[in-house]
């Protein structure tokens, strides 16, 4: 049994998680951290995270920006792994996951679905074949009218994992709309849709002459990148320091 610290319980992702977990017979979700406990999990919840007192093996993280400082402090300190879920983090907070990753298992990834972390393997056995035979590579997003950035972090790091395949000689292109000229033959482009209430939709089309080939995920709900936090738990748990990623849990 794993035993969990979720650090932003009271979001929508930690009780998504927290629902998960309590359907699950390999995790338990001991204690929660967030800004105010709002009587709506089934743990005690803490304001402070160094007032826990609970046994946990991980801490899985869906919080805020502007709490990890103190997440990395402590887990550094305790030497305790996490699971860091949380996006938009500065030069200086990445800076510091490596230096937390010195002291304690950390894992980051870019999309925490199993199936995304599955598409960048398949791609990128497909882009060593397809674009040396002179395939274009496209990839389109598609997220929910409220997401901010654009492109996503998913696509960009669908985009990363093409250009490793064929040797890092591409460069990204976002608009199309400023120039009129023809496709060059090293680029991958990336279009980026906001509309609605789509959760999460990243397309990798491969087209060459005469014929296309598609690679698509669909997240119908947040509950996919939840599922994969809690398998990066049980992964996490006891392992040395070091950075991972969701390849590692994949691979086992």
């Amino acid at each position: 049994m794993v035993k969990i610290l979720m650090y932003g319980c009271c979001g929508h992702m930690g009780q998504v998680i927290s629902d998960l977990a309590a359907q699950d017979p390999d995790v338990e979700i001991t204690a929660g951290v967030d800004i105010a406990d709002k009587g709506n999990t089934g743990y005690p919840v803490y304001t402070d995270i160094y007032a826990c007192q609970e046994d946990v093996d991980v801490v899985v993280d869906f919080s805020s920006a502007r709490a990890v400082d103190t997440l990395l402090d402590y887990c550094g300190e305790k030497k305790l792994p996490v699971v860091l879920c949380t996006t938009g983090l500065s030069e200086d907070q990445l800076a510091k996951v490596e230096e937390t990753a010195k002291k304690t298992a950390v894992l980051k990834s870019a999309n925490m679905s199993l199936g995304i972390n599955t598409l960048l393997k398949l791609i990128q056995e497909a882009a060593k074949v397809l674009a040396a035979a002179g395939f274009d590579m496209e990839i389109v997003e598609r997220h929910h009218r409220l997401k901010v950035d654009a492109p996503s972090g998913t696509a960009l790091a669908l985009a990363d994992s093409l250009n490793e395949a064929v040797g890092g000689e591409y460069k990204y292109v976002f608009d199309r709309s400023q120039k009129r000229e023809k496709r060059t033959d090293k680029e991958i482009g990336i279009s980026a849709v906001r509309g609605g209430t789509i959760v999460g939709d990243h397309e990798v089309i491969f087209a060459g002459p005469d014929e296309v080939i598609e690679f698509k995920h669909t997240a119908y709900s947040k509950a996919v990148f939840g599922k994969g936090a809690l398998e990066a738990a049980k992964y996490l748990a006891g392992k040395p320091a070091g950075r991972y990623d969701m390849s590692d849990v994949i691979n086992g």
